[in-house]
């Protein structure tokens, strides 16, 4: 144990030396106090950046809808599905509404594809150093944990129990460790029923406040009924561009 601690106190100094020499004079502070608390210290500001919000996958979820909300959807664009991928449209109502990656209206290098908006130094979202738009980057940290929190919420189970005190979204009873990651509204639902909601309010339906986590038994009882609506439903298929 005390060999793997000194290898470990060695790899942070390294890596604190490195990371002090590449730090700019302005640096976001709470980045870099939780970088410094870690059991292994990022080596990069670019990593120390990524690694606070892979932290904090709910700020990202909600400063990437802020930041598409001051975007706005571009003109024209309407909410489609694609029959394959060469279309450069979603091929399935579960991933997430998202203009600025389709084709016709990608913003370029320098612009989130996920938000619209310009993308700083080391991925940040505001301006710090005056150095403009980073032309090498089409991301913001924030909005690619967003991106991966809204396609894959099941990943932050823990922490989403953790939010609703660990009782289940449906019945406000304890939850067991089966426990399953839900959409309130069902995404097919957002298709048929939702689809004319102005972007970027669209994605709050992937976001936070459309998630719940509850008990397997509920969870299975609410798919049953939603299959029983969706075969009712118009198929989406149906309206493929």
């Amino acid at each position: 144990m005390s060999r793997w601690q000194e290898e470990k106190d060695a790899r942070n100094r390294q890596a604190l030396a490195r990371l002090s020499k590449s730090l700019p004079t302005i640096f976001p502070p709470a980045v870099l106090a939780r970088a410094l608390s870690q059991p292994f210290i990022p080596p990069t500001p670019r990593l120390t950046i990524d690694s606070y919000w892979r932290a904090h996958p709910i700020r990202a979820d909600r400063l990437a809808r802020a930041l598409a909300a001051r975007s706005g959807a571009p003109t024209g664009w309407t909410w489609q599905l694609g029959r394959n991928r060469k279309s450069g449209l979603p091929t399935t109502f579960r991933t997430p509404p998202s203009p600025y990656r389709e084709r016709a209206y990608m913003r370029g290098p320098g612009y989130c594809c996920v938000c619209g908006q310009p993308v700083y130094r080391f991925g940040w979202h505001v301006d710090l150093w005056d150095a403009g738009a980073n032309k090498n980057a089409n991301w913001h940290c924030a909005c690619v944990i967003a991106w991966q929190f809204w396609n894959a919420p099941s990943g932050e189970a823990p922490l989403l129990r953790h939010l609703q005190a660990r009782r289940c979204g449906q019945t406000g009873k304890r939850l067991w460790k089966s426990a399953e990651i839900d959409h309130r509204v069902p995404l097919f639902r957002v298709w048929n029923e939702h689809r004319d909601v102005p972007w970027p309010k669209l994605l709050s339906f992937w976001g936070l406040p459309n998630l719940q986590v509850i008990n397997r038994d509920v969870h299975a009882a609410k798919c049953a009924l939603e299959a029983r609506d969706r075969r009712a439903a118009p198929s989406p298929e149906a309206e493929l561009s």
